[in-house]
């Protein structure tokens, strides 16, 4: 299903990508060296209560899941890059953590991710592969207006993350999103230009460039949900929800 949504419900979605945007940064700044992942589920949780929110988490049940998820937000940390189950692990110094969140308040979802390096330490390659992944979201938002079709959005993302040296898996990428999470239309990480749906005024998208330093493969946790690197390089992992607008792309999950 490709939703587009009228004028109160694009005012609506502001609001809630306002409420993402905040809840992850909030997040972020508790992610201190010692603290469990668990406790960040827990401070999750407790602010899409308070800002009567739904967890668009917790029951979700898809294919590629193994049962309900179960959790608040989605904690990757070094290794993990999509899906990532929070569990009893302690944040260490150097830590690379991916934080995805997607709520629904007012009868519309919003959905973003943020990657950062956990206390003082600065390992340059992750850095570089965070940085990455917000460079290729910005050129995929650039790209994002009406008229532009999927496939623009696509291969702006993946020339950024193609001359940064990375390889790019397509198994998962960017949604449509609105009354509900995953939504049609796809957006694939790379793509060709001039090809896929028409992007149209009123239509939001999840774009979410994500990369692991040295392959393109991925296996699944024990847990049956969190996604790893083949080889346990490092990973990261950068998202937006965005509106077309008559003037472009607006992003709607900036912190206020």
């Amino acid at each position: 299903m490709i939703e587009i949504l009228n004028p109160t419900l694009l005012s609506r979605a502001r609001g809630t990508g306002a409420l993402v945007a905040d809840i992850l940064q909030a997040l972020k700044g508790r992610s201190a060296v010692g603290v469990n992942l668990l406790d960040l589920d827990r401070w999750a949780k407790a602010m899409i209560v308070e800002a009567g929110a739904t967890s668009c988490y917790v029951d979700y049940e898809p294919s590629f899941g193994r049962g309900p998820f179960g959790h608040y937000v989605c904690t990757a940390v070094n290794d993990a890059v999509l899906h990532g189950r929070p569990y009893d692990y302690t944040l260490a110094d150097g830590d690379l953590l991916t934080l995805d969140l997607a709520v629904s308040r007012g009868g519309v979802a919003a959905d973003a991710a943020i990657s950062f390096v956990v206390g003082d330490a600065r390992p340059p390659a992750s850095l570089a592969m965070i940085a990455a992944t917000e460079r290729a979201l910005a050129a995929g938002i650039a790209a994002a207006g009406p008229g532009a079709r999927i496939g623009d959005v696509s291969h702006a993302i993946g020339t950024v993350l193609r001359e940064e040296g990375y390889r790019i898996n397509t198994e998962f990428g960017g949604h449509g999103i609105g009354s509900t999470m995953h939504q049609d239309p796809h957006v694939p990480n790379t793509g060709r230009p001039g090809r896929g749906y028409k992007l149209r005024p009123g239509l939001l998208l999840a774009l979410e460039p994500w990369v692991m330093e040295d392959t393109a493969e991925l296996v699944t946790d024990a847990d049956g949900w969190t996604l790893r690197s083949a080889t346990g390089c490092r990973t990261a992992h950068s998202e937006h929800t965005i509106a077309i607008t008559d003037d472009g792309a607006d992003i709607l999950t900036l912190p206020n």
